[in-house]
């Protein structure tokens, strides 16, 4: 049976997953969507909510890593019997602007260099073709004219994936959207060449923590993983310095 909440549109936002989640954990605890409720299609929440697919996934995504539902496969997303028992949140507060994203990376520093080794230790035929395919998608959107963001959000994902350890997924499901710091912030390059560039260097980063991941070398995975997001710590901190200028 179709759950309508009596959802208004969400206004224009730069977080509009941020305020999806808002309102639906508000929903929840409120008692409004009780323990046990199941929540809106993805259909109906893009429809109540006017927001895209993306946005009703990553939402669904952050509430499930704060413990407020959890998902059944083909069937939906379920209130959980005590909600809020998430090990971890990442509020959107604390995910915005350059420094926070400085901070973010610094966290994924600290956990995906360790992923991208446990990858190349353990990785299966299956997680090497997920992490073939998401490359091959994330050029076909560079090429296509795109900031290829989640496309980006995917190869990471598939690299969490081959870890074997649910919890690395956990973690990427919490930062969500924050995770791309280009698609967090908006950011565009002020050129199309600069976009390119910047892109190209990207990719050329993705397919060295790939092609070590598939190597089986652990200790190239992971310092191919640490140049990919120290490079992109330092990207935001000179977007930072030139901000407070």
């Amino acid at each position: 049976m179709r759950r309508d909440i009596g959802m208004a549109p969400l206004r224009p936002a730069a977080n509009l997953t941020g305020a999806l989640v808002h309102r639906l954990a508000e929903e929840i605890r409120s008692g409004r969507l009780p323990p046990g409720a199941r929540l809106p299609t993805e259909q109906d929440l893009m429809r109540e909510a006017g927001v895209s697919r993306t946005v009703v996934r990553e939402a669904v995504a952050a509430l499930r890593a704060e413990g407020l539902v959890v998902t059944r496969q083909g069937v939906g997303a379920f209130v959980t019997e005590r909600p809020g028992e998430g090990i971890f949140r990442l509020t959107p507060s604390e995910a915005e602007g350059l420094q926070q994203v400085i901070q973010v990376l610094e966290l994924r520093l600290a956990l995906e260099v360790e992923a991208a080794g446990l990858a190349a230790e353990r990785c299966s035929a299956e997680a090497l073709t997920l992490i073939g395919e998401a490359e091959a998608t994330f050029d076909a959107a560079v090429a296509a004219g795109g900031d290829a963001a989640e496309a980006d959000f995917a190869l990471h994902r598939a690299i969490f994936m081959a870890t074997g350890n649910p919890h690395f997924l956990r973690f990427l499901e919490v930062l969500g959207r924050h995770a791309i710091p280009r698609r967090a912030l908006g950011l565009v390059e002020r050129s199309e060449a600069e976009r390119r560039q910047y892109l190209a260097q990207v990719r050329g980063e993705h397919r060295l923590v790939a092609e070590a991941i598939a190597a089986s070398d652990p200790e190239a995975a992971r310092a191919a993983m640490r140049r990919h997001l120290e490079a992109a710590r330092e990207r935001y901190r000179r977007l930072a310095a030139q901000a407070a200028a």
